[in-house]
């Protein structure tokens, strides 16, 4: 079958939907508002699909920005499964990967950013020493940098143009601090990824000619989860798209907004949909979603979005479990006594079809011992995990490892499909045609000898550390903090380490024991979706936290709702008897009047 009709194929799927259709057809910039569960991703890949087959005319290509990493992935995925591989012609990354790879890398020296030639990306640790020496500075004494990095990064990412009074009028020690702080970064020619698109941006503004060369690239720019990029990405889609003439394709939804702490403004979704020159659309059938949890998910939120599930969807069950007990006796009954009550009612649930889901990863740790004390597995994707889910390097090695493991036999994934990721990651490295087959060469004959899922993780990971990274971790300037946390997890699989008994089999997600429940924080949880959902820890003081503003507690009845909706089957909310979260509060008074 054809790419192209890959992808007609897959649209005849988006008719029977009047959002999604229109957005298929769509012309000019287009604003796709997209509640939980709306199929805002199938829609985002098949118009790039779209897109990239009948617009958009070679060598010209498109570039979709993404939330992180697993956005990423996740969309590169899909656009595979299309016949479109990301290439030369398709940038999929993070903002801050498009502001580096293709303004800042591109265009240092004639954009005059003032960088030096072999500049590189600090380190988390690299960061904090520069942030203590500036902190020493402006302040004088010892400060931990601990406390100050997220105000810091939060006021730089507030005041886009520093020729303005307010960026001295505002903080004038914050402005200080952070201008001492990228002085201790650029006198070693350092970056941080704060850098990045604030160096993009005024990169952009700063030179005319920039962002038309953009458009002689990528006549098309696609935003996904617009909501959660901040300002500065804003700043550059003004620039871009209604400046420069780049067509926009956005996505998001101002409800899901839950990174403030990051720098995300959900108003600048709501304000680009409401231009003239923009056509705005709203997804409101939830395909995820039973029907009584759709409706019961607006009272979480508080607002009716006129959200429903489609004719013949399962009706979806909402439990209460309120509990007079500590948190690590409360996690215990959940695995003793709703857990098989669950298995009861779904025999054929898997683990892997269950999350909890609360709001801070220290609340985990209770979870996730008694866990074990009750016999069942589980993997986290919260701060506290083995190692962390969103690095790429680490994601792409658990690829390798599929492939290791069943995927050399199935065909799945495929192996261009791992050699093209590790190309992107090192592309810094493999700038040369035979760098590039030498990694291929190189990579298939150590994935080929180790093709056993019963080898010791220990020895998996070093040899592919010592026999083919290690020759391509000192040009590659933005994967520091990857290497440090590939080092660390390595550490763990030593002897003595929690990881020491992990198998590549283990480790691939296809080994024994790897049909595990979903341990996650709240956040970590958006975008996914599981058959059983629970929520641990819905007490006030949790949700939302103790004296919070009126601003923290709409986005934390946000985060609430964004747990909510990750449901298709059941939901369980649980919570200390007494101290249930308002929000708790209200879905159980909405449903009650329902009755």
């Amino acid at each position: 079958m054809s790419d192209r009709a890959l992808y007609l194929r897959a649209a005849e799927d988006l008719r029977g939907n009047a959002g999604q259709w229109d957005a298929y057809n769509s012309s000019g910039h287009c604003v796709v508002l997209a509640g939980p569960g709306s199929g805002k991703t199938k829609t985002l890949t098949i118009k790039l699909a779209r897109m990239l087959s009948e617009d958009v005319h070679e060598p010209r290509g498109i570039a979709c920005i993404t939330y992180n990493n697993e956005c990423a992935r996740e969309l590169e995925q899909r656009l595979d499964a299309l016949g479109v591989e990301a290439g030369p012609r398709v940038f999929i990354g993070t903002v801050h990967s498009f502001s580096l790879t293709q303004i800042v890398l591109p265009y240092a020296r004639t954009a005059n950013t003032a960088l030096p030639d072999d500049f590189r990306i600090a380190t988390r640790t690299e960061q904090d020493e520069a942030l203590g020496r500036a902190l020493a500075r402006v302040f004088g004494g010892v400060q931990n940098p601990q406390g100050w990095s997220l105000n810091m990064n939060r006021y730089r990412r507030s005041i886009l143009d520093r020729s303005t009074p307010e960026w001295r009028g505002r903080d004038a020690d914050m402005a200080r601090l952070v201008e001492a702080y990228e002085a201790e970064l650029r006198a070693r020619r350092m970056i941080d990824f704060e850098d990045m698109p604030l160096l993009a941006l005024r990169a952009l503004r700063e030179n005319d000619w920039l962002p038309q060369a953009i458009l002689a690239k990528y006549p098309t720019l696609a935003v996904d989860e617009y909501q959660d990029l901040g300002r500065p990405l804003h700043e550059m889609v003004m620039e871009l798209c209604f400046g420069a003439g780049i067509r926009l394709f956005a996505v998001g939804d101002v409800d899901q907004s839950i990174y403030a702490f990051t720098g995300a403004h959900p108003e600048l979704l709501r304000t680009l949909a409401e231009r003239d020159d923009v056509t705005a659309l709203r997804l409101r059938l939830n395909y995820r979603c039973g029907s009584r949890i759709v409706v019961a998910s607006q009272y979480a939120l508080g607002e009716d979005r006129g959200y429903k599930a489609p004719e013949g969807a399962a009706e979806g069950t909402i439990y209460f479990h309120p509990q007079r007990a500590s948190y690590e006796r409360q996690a215990a009954y959940l695995f003793a006594n709703i857990l098989p009550a669950v298995g009861g009612r779904m025999p054929d649930l898997r683990l892997h079809e269950i999350a909890i889901l609360y709001p801070a990863a220290w609340i985990g740790d209770a979870v996730d011992q008694a866990a074990k004390d009750h016999g069942f597995a589980t993997i986290r994707t919260d701060g506290n995990a083995l190692y962390p889910r969103a690095n790429r390097l680490l994601r792409w090695l658990e690829l390798c490892a599929v492939w290791c493991c069943q995927g050399w036999r199935s065909g799945l994934p495929r192996f261009s499909r791992i050699v093209s990721e590790g190309m992107r990651l090192f592309a810094e490295s493999l700038d040369r045609n035979e760098d590039r087959l030498a990694f291929q060469k190189t990579l298939l004959s150590l994935l080929w000898q180790r093709r056993e899922p019963s080898i010791p993780l220990r020895t998996w990971l070093s040899d592919i550390r010592e026999d083919l990274l290690g020759q391509l971790f000192p040009a590659a300037r933005t994967l520091s903090d990857e290497r440090d946390a590939l080092d660390a997890f390595i550490a763990k699989t030593e002897a003595g380490g929690e990881a020491a008994d992990m198998t590549l089999g283990v480790f691939s997600g296809h080994g024994e024991g790897n049909d595990m429940i979903n341990l996650s924080t709240l956040h970590s949880a958006k975008g996914r979706e599981f058959s059983v959902v629970i929520l641990f820890c819905m007490d006030a003081g949790r949700i939302p936290r103790n004296n919070a503003s009126a601003g923290e507690q709409r986005e934390a009845r946000r985060l609430f709702y964004v747990g909510f909706t990750r449901a298709k089957r059941e939901l369980h909310i649980m919570h200390s008897a007494g101290n249930e979260s308002p929000f708790v509060e209200e879905v159980r008074r909405r449903i009650d009047e329902e009755a």
